[in-house]
């Protein structure tokens, strides 16, 4: 049996009881929890292995990559620099970043970037992962690039291109790196530990990520054995023109080892956030309220970035989905705590967001990459903390 370790506030039992049963019922390996309510933290726990390799334990400082989770802190980096007046949201991309306007795009603005709307899901021309790594090469690229749908008509999960869109124009208004500005402005002031572009000095803090294949590859499967309400998806991951592909497949070679020092090293502000569950959670609380001392937003400024920019049918993902400027906001797969909630999962169950309405703020960090449907991980954590607060 797995020893569970941190604390749990009076009344957010089930939470630890389903952290539990993560790893008892679930295939928890290594992970952490934890939910801020009104500023402060209730629920706060860790346990597992961290590296399986070795054996060593997941302690409470222990880091996780969080994937497109990232893309939560990403966003609160853009949105604190439209407070500021420093950025505008709807003025077109091309004012800050000039070569973008190329090849139809002069009239994109900023908040299509946010809300996966610009049709720049892919690259004609995949980056080499060696210069893509460097960040220019790669902005580069998506200044050239065409889009591939007609801007502001549709949505579609830009999964790895987002980072450099989004960070490009936060470098290029605040003079910084997106991983730079993100530490100065946000983990400075709150004491995260969580950084986009790790520093040497962490590396060994750093979990090992573990993938779990399917049980049944569905892309083998004759069509006819495959669930109708699935033919559409699992046709798109055979196709490899499809968007639900060529969206992962703009480095060259198309995988990325995300365990790799050079490439947590790197900045990447779509997908290679690393921290802690407890600094994610705080991130979120200080969206909704003070922790500490420390606001990020204004409330008007986060009703602004909260609010819903695209919805229905993805054209990458193939499913509906929900994008205010930045952030995933609730679906039927994804209610999080209820209607009021705003934030972003991460491939394989990570999961961070926060609901003003009830003052929660909730992050979950694991290091085995289960996803699909199958996976109920964080599901199950997000409906105790809702049971513990009915």
């Amino acid at each position: 049996m797995t020893t569970i370790h941190g604390e749990v506030a009076p009344g957010f039992e089930p939470v630890r009881a389903a952290f539990v049963e993560n790893f008892s019922r679930r295939g928890d390996l290594g992970a952490a929890v934890c939910v801020y309510r009104d500023g402060r933290p209730v629920v706060d726990l860790w346990g597992g292995v961290a590296d399986p390799e070795t054996g060593r334990p997941w302690t409470r400082d222990t880091l996780q990559l969080v994937y497109s989770a990232t893309k939560g802190a990403t966003a609160t980096a853009a949105h604190i620099l439209a407070e500021r007046g420093a950025l505008d949201l709807d003025a077109p991309v091309a004012k800050y970043w000039p070569e973008f306007a190329a090849n139809g795009k002069a009239d994109i603005p900023v908040r299509w970037l946010l809300s996966h709307q610009a049709g720049l899901v892919a690259l004609d021309r995949p980056v080499p992962l060696r210069k893509a790594l460097t960040w220019y090469p790669m902005a580069e690229a998506l200044a050239a690039q065409r889009p591939l749908w007609t801007p502001g008509t549709t949505h579609g999960y830009h999964g790895r291109t987002w980072g450099w869109l989004v960070g490009e124009v936060i470098r290029r208004v605040s003079g910084r790196s997106p991983g730079r500005f993100f530490a100065d402005e946000i983990a400075a002031p709150l004491r995260l530990d969580f950084f986009i572009g790790l520093p040497t000095s962490e590396r060994d803090r750093v979990s090992r990520m573990v993938h779990q294949r399917p049980d049944v590859d569905l892309t083998t499967v004759p069509t006819e054995s495959v669930p109708e309400e699935l033919r559409e998806q699992v046709a798109a991951w055979r196709d490899p023109d499809s968007f639900s592909n060529r969206a992962y497949a703009v480095t060259d070679p198309p995988e990325i080892d995300f365990d790799s020092p050079e490439v947590q090293a790197a900045e990447l502000p779509a997908s290679n956030g690393i921290g802690t569950a407890r600094a994610l959670a705080r991130m979120y609380a200080a969206l909704i309220g003070e922790v500490d001392g420390v606001r990020l937003l204004s409330p008007a400024a986060l009703a602004s970035a909260t609010e819903e920019q695209a919805a229905g049918k993805d054209q990458v993902m193939l499913v509906p989905s929900r994008f205010s400027s930045g952030y995933m906001l609730p679906t039927k797969a994804n209610p999080m705590i209820g209607p009021s909630s705003f934030g972003h999962t991460g491939r394989g169950g990570s999961l961070g967001f926060a609901d003003p309405k009830h003052g929660i703020a909730f992050a979950y960090v694991m290091n085995r990459v289960i996803g699909g449907s199958d996976d109920v991980r964080a599901a199950s954590l997000v409906d105790a903390v809702r049971r513990s607060l009915a």
